[in-house]
This record gives structure tokens, sequence and C-alpha cells, in this order.
């Protein structure tokens, strides 16, 4: 009747179409948990920031041809449980502190000051004081950050075993109008 390629054709075309039937499944299933669970409107508390500015003149923090450079990194407190953002789907949550902040009159920079890799539902609750920032900042319109005004949020990124990618950011953030100088 039908040869043996034809049925093996056959057979591994069905495995395959469910297969892709599942995946659909599994990652609309986890999308509708993370909504169920309000992992959209998940709070954060950013209190306390406080800046250290150093002037540097290595290329590894962003200087060129010897120029100093005005580097900046922060202390800040940050309290927030994201527990809702674990599912049967999610391998890891990574989460990063980031400011915004206008460099010029028309452009909008985003910086990143802090991020960790969150593997368990049992570490997603974070409470820290006085954390120091991983990484220093710089403009790279060789501006200072006097007077400029920062505004911190806190996002995250779902990573699921199976599915897409899924973004979001907590709700609350702080401003900060960077003033004095604090040497690091």
């Amino acid at each position: 009747m039908f040869s043996l390629v034809q049925r093996f054709q056959n057979v591994s075309n069905q495995a395959f179409s469910m297969g892709i039937l599942m995946v659909v499944f599994i990652m609309a299933s986890s999308y509708y948990q993370l909504i169920n669970n309000n992992a959209f409107s998940i709070p954060s508390n950013i209190d306390n920031v406080k800046t250290l500015i150093n002037v540097r003149t290595s290329r590894y923090f962003g200087s060129q041809r010897g120029k100093a450079k005005e580097n900046m990194k922060i202390k800040f407190d940050l309290n927030t449980d994201l527990t809702p953002l674990f599912n049967w789907n999610t391998k890891q949550v990574f989460v990063y502190l980031t400011a915004e902040y206008n460099s010029t009159e028309k452009i909008t920079s985003e910086v990143t000051f802090w991020d960790k890799i969150i593997k368990s539902k049992d570490d997603a609750v974070i409470d820290v004081n006085d954390l120091k920032s991983k990484y220093s900042i710089w403009d790279i319109e060789d501006r200072k950050f006097e007077g400029k005004d920062l505004v911190f949020k806190l996002h995250w990124n779902v990573q699921p075993w199976v599915g897409l990618l899924t973004y979001g950011e907590s709700v609350g953030n702080y401003t900060l109008t960077v003033e004095n100088k604090d040497e690091v």
C-alpha cells in the first residue's frame, strides 16, 4: 500500500505537528499564569539612592586619549517580591535596575546600574539595604551628571524553559536629582 518512507514521513509529520501544538499550549498557558498572578504589576520600593561620582582617565571607564571622564556609581535600598514571576515554566528571572535621564534636549539615555539572576522562587524576595551598584556608568557625550534628573526603575525578564522571553518592569520608581559629588 504505502512504502516504508511514506509511512515514516507521515508519522514524523504527525509527531512534529503535535510537538508544535504542545509548545504553543505551554507558551500560552505560562503567559496566562503570569497574567493571572498579576506579574505585570509587581510593586517595588527603590529608596535611599546616593550617588558616588569619580573622575577617571582609564579607557576602561570611558576616557579617550587620556581625557578625564566622570563616572558614577550609586548606593541604594531595594525591596520587592518577584515570586509571581515564577511558575512551572520559569527557568530563571533576570532582574536589573536602570536609570533614565535626558542627555540632551531630545535624547533620553537609559543605563543599567545593577543586575541579578534569580534561579529559584525561594530567592525571589529581594530586600537589600545600602547596596553598591555593580556597574560604573558614564555619559557618552562628555556631559557632567550634576543637575540631571535620574528616574530609577526595576526591570525583569522571565526566561522560560519553553517559549519566548517575557519582559516587564515593576510598579514604582524613584527620581533623584544629582547634586553633590561624593568620592568613591
